[in-house]
């Protein structure tokens, strides 16, 4: 890359290092993410992360240590469904083996040399009791002894260390109230680390590049409802990769990202750019944005009338709404209409983004910015070059998402001829 396409890359990244800061990512690597070859720049790109502002828990697994350990030990490893049956000499290379995983992390983030990229960052990785474990019991009467699942996080602890500017690292380990080790899956960990700390993003690192659809090509993007219906067709680390995002989302971390480890650019592409790289995994399908349809008349009628009785927005009556409806985009939860937006266009190169609306009870969940960012989608596609907007009581929402005031006589003359200047409407612009 040449000196300027850098520099329009990294302007281009602004609003993700801007939209990233303060947020809280849990990152989980597989035990065999941390010997491969490239993870030296994973590392090097966690650093980064740390230092663009923000806040990261590492989940490390130990798969392939442990069986390293039970080997050298002439142990034989033993498993059921997947799942490894942990007895007293098997925990002990658990034991052995998180124990070096954990050193090799740290060390490697503690790097700092000069004309190194970790140069400077003086990161603190800080590790402890913080996953309580319970056991597996007995499956198909198989007893997995000390094997277990995660049965707490403890989640103020952590939070208080992330505040302070620290990497949490996790191990694929926890222990009981009454002082017992057990073995757990990084997944297990992982998930329920997301979900304790209603974390912002599950970042998976595992050996596959994302998940494959019927083709063998990677999903860029699916919903919890098409993954719940495709998971029968994988198998091993796609499938544990895929349940452990479905029961993310389901529990309320908004996104979470499969990658691959063995990718030198894959976190970083998916977390700056617009392309991304690898699987999406994302909101429950029954919220939904979709075009409107006509029997949405009724439920958006009801959403913009408190909006048009504080005079926010102009009143529309069903008849007018009806015959626009083809202008119209919402957002759908469980039958009901909870934010809306739509397009006028007035000429080849402007149109008017109108009626952004959303239900009170669902304001701060990023449904305004969804439609937005539909609207602008469908407005490149028709070939637009400028979207404006009037409003009289949102002028910083439409700030803070990329539009610029300008004056009523830069609006499409049909739209200067409407302008109501008794309402006083500011009009913002955006240049798509």
């Amino acid at each position: 890359m040449n000196p300027t396409d850098y520099v329009k890359w990294f302007r281009h990244s602004s609003p993700y290092i801007n939209a990233h800061r303060g947020k809280t990512f849990v990152v989980m690597l597989e035990g065999d993410a941390i010997e491969h070859d490239n993870f030296n720049n994973v590392v090097q790109d966690i650093a980064l992360l740390a230092s663009l502002g923000v806040q990261l828990v590492l989940v490390h697994g130990a798969r392939p240590q442990i069986d390293s350990v039970l080997k050298a030990l002439n142990i034989e490893s033993r498993f059921h469904n997947d799942l490894r049956i942990t007895d007293a000499s098997a925990l002990n290379a658990v034991k052995a083996a998180v124990g070096m995983v954990k050193a090799d992390v740290e060390s490697r983030l503690s790097v700092g040399l000069p004309n190194s990229p970790m140069h400077g960052a003086r990161i603190r990785v800080v590790s402890g009791n913080f996953v309580t474990a319970k056991p597996m019991g007995v499956i198909d009467g198989v007893d997995f002894q000390n094997t277990g699942e995660v049965r707490r996080i403890e989640h103020q602890a952590i939070s208080e260390l992330l505040s302070q500017r620290n990497i949490v690292l996790l191990s694929c380990t926890g222990y009981s109230p009454s002082g017992e080790m057990f073995n757990l899956s990084v997944e297990d960990v992982a998930q329920h680390a997301a979900v304790s700390l209603r974390a912002d993003k599950l970042i998976v690192l595992g050996r596959n590049a994302g998940l494959p659809d019927d083709n063998g090509e990677i999903l860029k993007e699916v919903t919890c409802l098409d993954l719940e219906q495709h998971i029968h067709s994988l198998k091993g680390e796609a499938r544990n990769h895929a349940d452990a995002a479905i029961k993310a989302v389901r529990q309320g971390v908004p996104r979470v990202h499969l990658l691959s480890y063995a990718d030198d650019v894959a976190l970083l592409q998916e977390l700056f750019t617009r392309e991304g790289k690898g699987t999406l995994v994302t909101q429950y399908a029954y919220d939904q944005l979709r075009a409107a349809r006509t029997e949405d008349v009724a439920g958006i009628l009801e959403l913009l009338r408190p909006l048009e009785e504080k005079g926010i927005l102009v009143r529309r009556s069903r008849e007018l709404l009806e015959n626009e409806i083809h202008r119209f985009y919402v957002i759908e939860r469980d039958g009901m209409i909870t934010a809306t937006a739509a397009l006028y266009p007035y000429s080849d190169d402007q149109a008017e983004l109108a009626c952004v609306a959303v239900h009170t009870d669902y304001r701060g969940t990023s449904r305004g910015a969804r439609l937005l960012e539909q609207i602008e989608q469908e407005a490149r596609r028709r070939s637009l070059k400028q979207l404006f907007v009037l409003t009289t009581r949102t002028a910083h929402w439409f700030v803070e998402h990329g539009f610029v005031p300008g004056p009523v006589e830069a609006l499409p003359q049909e739209r200067q001829r409407l302008y109501n200047f008794q309402r006083n409407s500011k009009v913002f612009f955006k240049a798509l």
